[in-house]
């Protein structure tokens, strides 16, 4: 099977070594165990079992894809709070079930959008608010901090500690501090092929959408406006001299 067909079906062709897959699901296996210890000790069994399944679709991201936008800690936090607080109101004021499940997931979606805080599994957060049966009805708005808010702190501890234990990730990926900017060959897209095949970590990216991000990248280049540099390597000032 071709590359094409692979890449219209979705399959990662770049696939990582056998450690980091060992490492995502390890860091997966900590963080529920936690989560659902705790939650389970706080809030009981029933109540938190709903919760933590979005809380599962959160461990993918940040263990499976520790470097990805949508996994950092602005996505991740305020990601599962909004969403939880549109799932209660949606839940309260809203009598019909379909309409208040649909609702909660769509309003989530958009304010996740506007928030700039895009996380997938906020979606289950929103929409366990509602169909997560009456224990978590019976919550109200406590719902957003307990189970959600601890839900989340404990996933994000989990992430920083575990992550920061291996040198080639490392999340919260600011951590890795900027690095200094310096003038790049031209690179093809074959380049950036290699480059993603060697990646020691997930890259939420697909080869195609890479080539599209080289392109725009080398036409903005092209755009810009040279600046005159002196024999020294100076920018020219064009202020009057005496």
């Amino acid at each position: 099977m071709n590359n094409r067909w692979l890449s219209l079906i979705g399959l990662e062709i770049t696939p990582n070594n056998h450690v980091e897959k060992f490492v995502s699901g390890l860091g997966g296996f900590v963080a529920i165990a936690a989560i659902v210890g705790i939650t389970s000790w706080w809030v009981g069994h029933d109540a938190a079992m709903p919760v933590v399944a979005s809380m599962g679709a959160s461990a993918v991201l940040l263990f499976a894809v520790p470097h990805g936008q949508l996994s950092q800690p602005w996505p991740l936090v305020a990601g599962h709070l909004l969403s939880a607080i549109v799932g209660v109101t949606c839940a309260r004021y809203i009598s019909h079930p379909v309409v208040a499940a649909g609702a909660a997931v769509g309003l989530a979606v958009t304010l996740m959008y506007y928030a700039r805080c895009i996380h997938p599994p906020g979606g289950a957060t929103a929409l366990v608010a509602v169909i997560g049966g009456p224990a978590l009805r019976d919550l109200g708005y406590a719902y957003v901090l307990v189970p959600v808010a601890v839900n989340v702190a404990i996933i994000l501890m989990c992430a920083i500690a575990f992550n920061c234990c291996f040198p080639w990730r490392r999340y919260p990926t600011g951590l890795s501090g900027p690095r200094p900017a310096r003038s790049l060959p031209h690179l093809t897209n074959e380049d950036w092929a290699y480059a993603l095949s060697q990646t020691e970590s997930m890259v939420d990216i697909s080869e195609e959408d890479l080539t599209k991000l080289h392109i725009l990248a080398l036409s903005h280049s092209s755009r810009r406006p040279t600046i005159p540099k002196t024999p020294a390597g100076q920018p020219r000032s064009n202020a009057s001299r005496p």
